[in-house]
C-alpha cells in the first residue's frame, strides 16, 4: 500500500515561505539557513522554487527520486526541483498548456545545473523509443557544446555561463520530445580580449590546447603552452576539478551526436585558433612625412599563420589594420590608424569573430535539433539567464542585465497576480485588489522610445560631432533629472548635490531590488560595438567556407552605408521578443541563491544571502502570495489529513468531501473569517490557522498512536496465548501418533522374523531337489562328450593319412615339370638372352603402368588438379606429358558441352571477377550463385503484363530492389528493370513506372567495400532524368546488377564506359542537397541485417554487421 506524505510532514523549518510566521527578512534567512544546514536546499514560495547551491553532490537526484516525484501533486512531497519540472511537464502533456521555466540568480548560484536537472528529469519521464531517445540525446548533448564556447571560469564560479540561454523544447501530443530551438542573449564577448584578474577566457581555448592531438595542433599552427597567447590569462589557466583535455573529447563527441560534420568541426577549430593568433598581433608607431601617426605590425609571423588558416591574403588584412575607409554618399575617405586605433580594430575583430561564431553554433545546433514534423507542437521553454548584478564597479553590461531582470520581475508580478486572480475566479472566491510595487515605471525609465536611457544612449551614439560618455551623462541629467528613480550628482535635483556617495561620472537607478550605481565610462563605446568596414570586407574575401557566412556585410556588391544597430537596441529588441514569448506560456520559477563566495559546502553567509534575497525580490514574492489567502488545498486531501480531529469524520466520512470539511471546521470552531470555501478547494487566510490545525493533528496523532499501541499489545498477548494453546494440542497429538507408530513397528518386526524362518526352510528344501537333478544332467552330458570325442579322433586320423598321400603325388609331379622346363630352356639360351629379358621386363612394366593409370584416372572436372603418382623415375617425362595431354583433352570435352547462353553467363562471371575480386566483401558469396537475370519472370507472370508491355526493349535483368528514403533511411520496394537502353524503376504492387533513366545519363555507380547490397546510381548533371537527383538502392543481387550495367555500357557504341566507385563513404545528390552515405561495421542486430539510419540532414549511416573471419 502506497503511503501518502505531505509537504507539512517531517518538515524542517517551513517548506513553503508563504506559511512563514512571523514574516520578516530575518525569519526568512533563518528558515533558509536551518533547511540548508539539514541538506534541504529547496524551499517553496507558493509555486516558486528557491534553490541554494550546496557546492557538493547530494543523493537527491537519483533515478529513484525521479520515480518518487513522477506524477505526484506539487505539494505532496518535500520541496524539490523535480516537483516543479513534473508539474510543468504534466500541465503541458495533459492540459495542452505551453510552459516556460525561468531560472535566475547570480553567477555561481547553480542556474546551469538547475536547467540541466530540469531537462534530465523531463528526458527521464517522457516516452521511450529509438527516435525519441535520439532527440533526447541531441537536446542534452547541446549543453556541453554551448558550455565550452559560452562558459568561463570567474572568481565566483568555475563554470559560469557568460551568455543568456532560452531553449524551447517541442513535444508531440503524447508528450514525447520532437526537437528544440535555442536562443542566446548577450554573449560577454569582451572576455575574449580581456579577463579580470583571477578569471579565464572561454573554456574552448584551454580545452583545444590541452586536449587536441599533436597533429591537430600542427594543422592549426598552435602550441600547447598557454603563455604563448596574449588573450589567455596565465594566473588561473589551470582550475582544480576541471580536466580540459577530457572536456575537449566530450565536446567533440557531443558535436558529433548533435550532427556536426567533420569538416564543420575542423572549420570551427580553425576560427578558434585564428582568434588566438589574432591576439598575438602587435603594432608599433610610425610617423609619416605629413606629421600624422600611423601603425605597423611588429612581427608578421602570427598574421601570416592566421591568414593561412582563414585563406585571406596577408596584404589585404594588413592594410585593414592600418587604414580605415569612411564612405558618405558618393565619397570615400581613407585615414591611417594610430597604434591605439589599430589595437581597438584588432580587439573588435576578435570579439566579433568569436561572437558571430557562437551565434553560428547556436544556429547550426538548431538546424539539427529542430522538430521535423509540421504539426502543431506543445512547447516547454527553459530560460537560464543572468540574475540581478550589483558590483562595486557597474558598467554597461550590468545595466542591460539589470534591465532584463526588471522586465522578468515585471512579468513575474503580472503573471503571479493573474494566476491568483484566475484561481479565485475559478473557485468562486471574491477577488480583492492587492497592493504591490509596480516596477513598470523603472522599465519605462530605461526603455522608453523617446526619453528612455537606452533611446538617449542610441541617439548620442548616432549624433554627429564629438560624442563622449560625459555628453551622454549630461543628456541624462537634463532629461531624467525629475524622475523619482534616477539620481545623479550633476542633475537639476538639488538634493543630490551634496551626496558624496554619488561620484560625478556616475548615475544611480533605484531598481526593485535596490539602488545600483553605474559608472558611465565605456557606455558609448560598448553600445556602438563598431567593426570597421575594411575588416568586414577583408574577412569576406577569405576562402574559408565559414568566414563568408559570418561577415555577409563585407560583400562589396551589397555595401550598406546605414549604421548597424547598437548593442543596446539589439538587446532591447531581444528582451521584448522574449517577454512576448513568455507571456504566451504558463510560467514556472526557480530562484537560485549562492550561499557563500568560497565555493565551499556547509557555509551559509548571512550578508551574501540577504543581498541576493533582496535583489531577487523574494520578500516581495512572499508578500504578493500572502496578500490574499496564504494556503489552499483541495477538499479530498484536506479531509484525509485532518479527519481525525472530528468524531463525525473519523475514521470514514461517507458524504461529499466539501461537506466533511465544513463539518470539520465547524466542530473545531475556527473563525469563519480565517477561511473560505471554493468550488474544489478550501482557502486559509492566515498561516496561524494552518499551524493550529497541524498542532491539533499532531496531538491527535499522538493519542491515536497510544490507542493503537494499547490495542496492538492486547492483540499481541491474546495471539501469544492462543499460540501456546495450539502448540500444546499439537505436541499431544504428535506424541500419541509417535506411540502408536512405535507399537505398530514392534508387531510388524515380529511377524517379519516368523515369515523369514518359514521361507528359509522352504527354500533349502527346494535347493536340495534342484542340486540332485543338476548332478544327473551333468553325468549324462559327460558320458556323451567322451563318446563323441572318440569318434572324431578316428575320423581325423583317416583324413590326415589321405592328405599326406595327395601331397606326395603333387611334389613328385612338380619336380618332373621343372625338369622338363629346364631341358626345354637350355635349347633357346644364347648370348643375347639378357637383352630379351630386359626388353621383356620393361614391356611388362610399361604395360602394368598403363593399366594402372587407366584404373586411377582423375575426374573430368577441369578444376580437379589431382594426378596419380609416378611409379618409376625413368617414366617422369612421360608421366608429365600424359598429364598435360589429359588436361587439354578434358578441357576441350568440357567446353564442347557449353551452350551460347551458358558461355555468356561465364563471361559475365569473369567480368564480375575483374570488377569486384579483392575489392568488395560481398563478391566471394556471389561466385557460386548463377546469374539468372529475370528473377521475376516478367514476360510470363500475368501480374507484370502491363509493365512488360510498357518496356519495348528486351529485359536483361528484372529484380526487386529497395529504394532508400533520405528522410528516415528506410527502404521502399521497387521493381528494377535493365534493358540495353534504359534503367526502369516501377512500383511493386501496381507495376506503374516510377522512373525511366536512359543509360547514357548514368555517369557512375558507387558501392561500399562491405558485405551490404547498397549501391548509388549517379546521374549526369543537367540530364532530364536527374531532376530528382541520384538513386540510392539496395539489392540482394548487387554483383549481378552492377556487372550487367558495366557490360551493357562496354558493348554499347553510343555510351561511355560506366565508372564504378568502390568506397565506404560517398556523396549522393538528393534534389538540391548532397547527402553523405557512410558505411560502418557494427554489432549484429535485427537478425544480422544491414540497417540504414539518418543521423542528421546531411548524413545517412549504414551499419553493416561484422562477419566472423
Amino acid at each position: 500500500m502506497e503511503v501518502k506524505t505531505s509537504l507539512l510532514d517531517n518538515m524542517i523549518g517551513v517548506g513553503d515561505m508563504v506559511l512563514l510566521e512571523p514574516l520578516s527578512e530575518d525569519s526568512f534567512l533563518d528558515n533558509l539557513r536551518k533547511r540548508f544546514d539539514h541538506n534541504e536546499i529547496y524551499t517553496y514560495i507558493g509555486s516558486v522554487v528557491i534553490s541554494i547551491n550546496p557546492y557538493r553532490s547530494l543523493p537527491i537526484f537519483t533515478p529513484d527520486k525521479v520515480e518518487e516525484y513522477r506524477n505526484r501533486n506539487f505539494y505532496e512531497l518535500s520541496p524539490h526541483i523535480y516537483a516543479l519540472a513534473d508539474e510543468a511537464y504534466r500541465s503541458l502533456r495533459d492540459q495542452d498548456k505551453d510552459q516556460c521555466i525561468l531560472i535566475t540568480g547570480e553567477s555561481g548560484a547553480g542556474k546551469t545545473e538547475a536547467s540541466k536537472l530540469v531537462m534530465s528529469y523531463v528526458a527521464a519521464v517522457c516516452g521511450k523509443g529509438q527516435e525519441v531517445n535520439k532527440v533526447k540525446e541531441q537536446l542534452l548533448q547541446s549543453n556541453p557544446v554551448l558550455e565550452a564556447f559560452g562558459n568561463a571560469k570567474t572568481v565566483r564560479n568555475d563554470n559560469s555561463s557568460r551568455f543568456g540561454k532560452y531553449m524551447d523544447i517541442e513535444f508531440d501530443f503524447k508528450g514525447d520530445p520532437l526537437g528544440g530551438v535555442i536562443s542566446n542573449y548577450l554573449l560577454e564577448k569582451s572576455r575574449v580580449v580581456k579577463q579580470p584578474r583571477g578569471e579565464r577566457n572561454f573554456h574552448i581555448f584551454y580545452q583545444l590546447l590541452s586536449g587536441a592531438s599533436d597533429d591537430t595542433l600542427k594543422k592549426l599552427k598552435l602550441e600547447r603552452d598557454f603563455s604563448k597567447y596574449n588573450y589567455l590569462s596565465l594566473d588561473s589557466a589551470a582550475v582544480n576539478g576541471l580536466d580540459d583535455a577530457a572536456n575537449f573529447r566530450t565536446v567533440r563527441n557531443a558535436m558529433q551526436i548533435v550532427g556536426f560534420m567533420e569538416d564543420e568541426m575542423q572549420s570551427v577549430l580553425e576560427l578558434v585558433a585564428a582568434v588566438l593568433k589574432l591576439g598575438n598581433i602587435e603594432f608599433k608607431p610610425e610617423s609619416r612625412c605629413n606629421g600624422t601617426d600611423e601603425s605597423r605590425i611588429k612581427d608578421k609571423n602570427d598574421l601570416k599563420e592566421m591568414c593561412e588558416l582563414l585563406g585571406i591574403e596577408q596584404s589585404v588584412l594588413e592594410r585593414a589594420f592600418s587604414y580605415r575607409t569612411v564612405e558618405a554618399k558618393m565619397e570615400k575617405v581613407s585615414t591611417t590608424l594610430n597604434v591605439a586605433q589599430a589595437y581597438y580594430a584588432r580587439d573588435a575583430l576578435a570579439k566579433n569573430l568569436y561572437s558571430r561564431l557562437f551565434s553560428w553554433l547556436v544556429t547550426r545546433i538548431n538546424e539539427s535539433i529542430k522538430a521535423q514534423a509540421k504539426t502543431r507542437h506543445k512547447v516547454m521553454g527553459v530560460l537560464d539567464i543572468y540574475g540581478f548584478e550589483i558590483f562595486e564597479d557597474n558598467s554597461f553590461e550590468q545595466f542591460i542585465i539589470n534591465y532584463c531582470n526588471e522586465k522578468l520581475q515585471q512579468i513575474f508580478i503580472e503573471l503571479t497576480l493573474r494566476e491568483e486572480q484566475e484561481e479565485y475566479v475559478r473557485e468562486g472566491i471574491e477577488w480583492t485588489n492587492i497592493e504591490y510595487f509596480n516596477n513598470a515605471i523603472i522599465c519605462d525609465l530605461i526603455e522608453n522610445n523617446q526619453n528612455g536611457i537606452l533611446a538617449m544612449l542610441d541617439e548620442e551614439c548616432l549624433r554627429p560631432g564629438t560624442v563622449t560618455d560625459e555628453t551622454f551623462l549630461d543628456k541624462l541629467n537634463t532629461v531624467c533629472a525629475e524622475h523619482q528613480h534616477f539620481e545623479s550628482r550633476l542633475s537639476k535635483n538639488s538634493k543630490f548635490l551634496t551626496d558624496h556617495s554619488l561620484p560625478h561620472n556616475c548615475f544611480r537607478i533605484q531598481h526593485y531590488a535596490g539602488k545600483v550605481l553605474y559608472r558611465v565610462e565605456g557606455f558609448v563605446d560598448k553600445n556602438n560595438d563598431l567593426l570597421y568596414r575594411d575588416l568586414s570586407q577583408a574577412m569576406y574575401k577569405a576562402n574559408h567556407s565559414l568566414i563568408k557566412q559570418l561577415f555577409p556585410e563585407g560583400n562589396p556588391a551589397k555595401v550598406n552605408l546605414k549604421r548597424p544597430p547598437t548593442a543596446g537596441f539589439q538587446f532591447r529588441h531581444s528582451v521584448g521578443t522574449l517577454m512576448k514569448n513568455l507571456l504566451t506560456k504558463n510560467p514556472n520559477y526557480i530562484r537560485c541563491i549562492k550561499p557563500n563566495d568560497k565555493k565551499a559546502s556547509h557555509i551559509f553567509t548571512d550578508s551574501l544571502v540577504r543581498h541576493q534575497v533582496r535583489y531577487l525580490g523574494l520578500m516581495e514574492n512572499v508578500r504578493v502570495r500572502r496578500a490574499g489567502y496564504a494556503f489552499r488545498q483541495p477538499y479530498e486531501p484536506c479531509l484525509e489529513r485532518y479527519k481525525m480531529l472530528c468524531k463525525r469524520t473519523w475514521p470514514h466520512w461517507r458524504g461529499p468531501a466539501r461537506e466533511g470539511v465544513e463539518v470539520l471546521m465547524t466542530d473545531l470552531q475556527v473563525n469563519p473569517e480565517e477561511f473560505s470555501y471554493g468550488r474544489s478547494k478550501i482557502f486559509i487566510r492566515n498561516p496561524r490557522t494552518l499551524f493550529f490545525l497541524e498542532e491539533r493533528r499532531k496531538q491527535c496523532l499522538e493519542d491515536l498512536a497510544t490507542l493503537i499501541q494499547k490495542i496492538y499489545r492486547g492483540w499481541k498477548c491474546r495471539t501469544h496465548f492462543l499460540l501456546l494453546k495450539q502448540s500444546q494440542i499439537t505436541v499431544a497429538a504428535w506424541y500419541r501418533r509417535y506411540a502408536q507408530q512405535k507399537k505398530y513397528k514392534r508387531i510388524k518386526s515380529a511377524t517379519t522374523v516368523v515369515q523369514s524362518y518359514t521361507r528359509g526352510w522352504q527354500a533349502r528344501k527346494l535347493l536340495r531337489e534342484l542340486k540332485y537333478q543338476k548332478r544327473c544332467e551333468e553325468a549324462v552330458t559327460t558320458i556323451a562328450a567322451y563318446w563323441h570325442g572318440t569318434q572324431a579322433r578316428r575320423e581325423l586320423r583317416r583324413l590326415k593319412e589321405e592328405a599326406r598321400r595327395r601331397h606326395a603325388v603333387a611334389v613328385i609331379w612338380a619336380y618332373w615339370q621343372g625338369l622338363q622346363v629346364r631341358r626345354e630352356y637350355r635349347k633357346f639360351f644364347r648370348a643375347n638372352a639378357g637383352k630379351k629379358i630386359y626388353d621383356f621386363v620393361i614391356q611388362r612394366i610399361i604395360q602394368k603402368y598403363f593399366l594402372g593409370l587407366r584404373s586411377s584416372m582423375p575426374s573430368m572436372s577441369p578444376i580437379d588438379s589431382s594426378w596419380p603418382s609416378r611409379p618409376y623415375l625413368f617414366l617422369d617425362q612421360t608421366h608429365t606429358e600424359l598429364r598435360r595431354i589429359f588436361h587439354l583433352w578434358r578441357c576441350k570435352k568440357y567446353r564442347s558441352q557449353f551452350t551460347e547462353e551458358k558461355r555468356a553467363v561465364y563471361e559475365e562471371k569473369l567480368e564480375a571477377s575483374e570488377i569486384f575480386k579483392d575489392k568488395k566483401a560481398l563478391y566471394p558469396s556471389s561466385v557460386s550463385q548463377p546469374f539468372k537475370g529475370d528473377y521475376l519472370e516478367i514476360t510470363k507472370n500475368p501480374k507484370y503484363q502491363k509493365l512488360s508491355n510498357a518496356v519495348e526493349e528486351k529485359v536483361l535483368l528484372a529484380d526487386v530492389v529497395n529504394k532508400i528514403n533520405r528522410a528516415n533511411g528506410k527502404g521502399t520496394a521497387r521493381i528494377f528493370l535493365l534493358t540495353k537502353k534504359n534503367v526502369v524503376l516501377a512500383d511493386q504492387k501496381t507495376g506503374q513506372v516510377k522512373a525511366s533513366v536512359p543509360l547514357p545519363d548514368v555517369s557512375s555507380v558507387s558501392v561500399s567495400t562491405q558485405s551490404d547490397g547498397f549501391f548509388a546510381l549517379k546521374l549526369k548533371e543537367g540530364a532530364a532524368s536527374a531532376v530528382k537527383g541520384d538513386f540510392l538502392l539496395s539489392s540482394e543481387h548487387l554483383i549481378e546488377i552492377i556487372t550487367k550495367l558495366h557490360r551493357v555500357g562496354t558493348t554499347a557504341a553510343d555510351m561511355e564506359q560506366l565508372n564504378i566507385d568502390i568506397s565506404d563513404e560517398f556523396l549522393v545528390q538528393f534534389k538540391q542537397d548532397k547527402v553523405c552515405v557512410k558505411f560502418i561495421q557494427g554489432a549484429p542486430k535485427n537478425g544480422n541485417s544491414v540497417s540504414c539510419k539518418r543521423k542528421n540532414n546531411r548524413l545517412l549511416e549504414v551499419s553493416v554487421p561484422t562477419t566472423a573471419a
